[in-house]
């Protein structure tokens, strides 16, 4: 067999990719309209394990709940990780499209809530199930060992934990590289990596803070959390303000302060929620650090009979690209895409994914796929307002399905070309 070149092979294959995008799409659209929330993924795992099963991927299931590993042993060779996290929102959809969730389901609390794939999981399942195919369909081309994971809980931050504590670094073997992507807003058809730190650490918590409650006319005998509350939340703004160096890029939000039933009653207690993004470990951490002596602090000011009482919600450590790795795929990007690859900035999103190149200890690459209607975006960034477009998260949140499925499908398929070897 003549030896190809990773262009050539990879134009071999894309003359599939006509042919497959309407099954990709009908598959996209039932995923879209069929989402579960994290950690709950069933029917979604089953129709991805039973596709790359009939591909002839040896498939193992619920691993970390319902975490999905396809594996293709062909031949000697690198062993290269493919991953896509499968999991929903709980959040009402407003996008108007035809194919729009409908669905609810009970969170893990016992709440029964809308359910939509607004932050753009159910493309990356399909992406990850066309590359199984068009890897599947030209094996004769490429050796080695390529590994599928469909992994749960990434929008709670367990589900990369999950698959990790279930044995995988035991069960499955060690990749020579893990690759991972994630659709944004940005031009659609367009691909954006970056040596480093991509993404942000994540950290989100619960605070209790403890007072004594008392009738609304009768403050004097009251430690009053409401109060209590509202200064820590001002105080707490001025950690980034004040104690972040203008050059350390951070964000605290307060999403939530809970407190009381009714206007005459001062409650025993109040309930603060926030959330930091960070690009440094050691800024991450002295914001940790302030977060608790200011908490303490206010407690302590208020008189109050305990301390808080602190609850992390969910922790996503940075995401930070190699950079030898990712200068290897950023080559044969520009080769594939040409112009349409280009150097992003970091964004302020966080993911789990990298948990499974700090288990274990390999390099990873997590690069991000347009979404928007070029004309739409072009229009935001010349007009300076690129926040008008509706972005993960947002309940109108719509990437573009034609060319972004197939940039999609194309980077996981460079990607993986890039590591494996060509037969002998």
């Amino acid at each position: 067999m003549q030896q190809l070149s990773r262009s050539e092979l990879l134009s071999v294959m894309a003359r599939d990719i006509p042919a497959l995008l309407p099954d990709l799409e009908a598959i996209y659209k039932d995923f879209h309209a069929n989402p579960e929330l994290s950690m709950q993924e069933t029917r979604t795992a089953n129709i991805a394990a039973r596709y790359i099963e009939t591909l002839g991927y040896e498939v193992h299931e619920r691993v970390g709940v319902t975490g999905v590993v396809g594996l293709m042993k062909n031949g000697d060779g690198p062993t290269v990780m493919l991953r896509a996290d499968m999991d929903a929102l709980p959040m009402a959809e407003k996008t108007g499209l035809p194919y729009a969730s409908q669905k609810t389901g009970t969170t893990a609390e016992g709440e029964t809530v809308f359910v939509s794939h607004m932050c753009g999981h159910d493309l990356h399942v399909t992406w990850l199930m066309g590359a199984a195919k068009l890897m599947a369909e030209h094996r004769r081309a490429w050796r080695g060992t390529l590994m599928l994971v469909f992994q749960p809980g990434e929008e709670v931050g367990k589900g990369a934990r999950a698959m990790v504590d279930d044995r995988m670094l035991e069960r499955f073997p060690k990749p020579d590289i893990i690759l991972g992507q994630h659709v944004m807003v940005g031009e659609a058809g367009t691909v954006g990596y970056r040596s480093g730190t991509i993404l942000s650490a994540g950290d989100s918590m619960s605070i209790r803070l403890y007072g004594k409650g008392a009738h609304g006319s009768m403050p004097q005998n009251a430690i009053d959390p409401v109060v209590m509350a509202a200064a820590t939340v001002m105080r707490l703004q001025t950690i980034v303000s004040r104690e972040v160096a203008p050059l350390e890029n951070a964000v605290l939000t307060v999403g939530a302060l809970q407190a009381g039933t009714k206007e005459n009653i001062i409650p025993d207690d109040a309930v603060i929620k926030l959330n930091m993004r960070t690009y440094d470990e050691g800024v991450r951490q002295r914001m940790l650090d302030s977060v608790h002596r200011i908490c303490c602090a206010e407690c302590h000011a208020s008189n109050a009979d305990q301390p808080p009482e602190f609850t992390t919600l969910s922790s996503y450590p940075l995401t930070q690209n190699d950079v030898e790795a990712t200068a290897t795929l950023a080559d044969a990007f520009h080769d594939w895409f040409g112009e349409r690859a280009y150097e992003t900035a970091p964004a302020s999103a966080s993911e789990d994914f990298s948990v499974f190149g700090r288990e274990w200890g390999v390099p990873y690459v997590f690069w991000l796929v347009g979404s928007t209607e070029p004309k739409l975006w072009r229009k935001a960034v010349s007009s300076g307002d690129i926040n008008q477009v509706p972005s993960n998260h947002s309940s109108r949140f719509a990437p573009q399905l034609h060319p972004t499925l197939q940039t999609g499908l194309e980077t996981m398929v460079v990607g993986a070309l890039t590591w494996l070897d060509a037969p002998a």
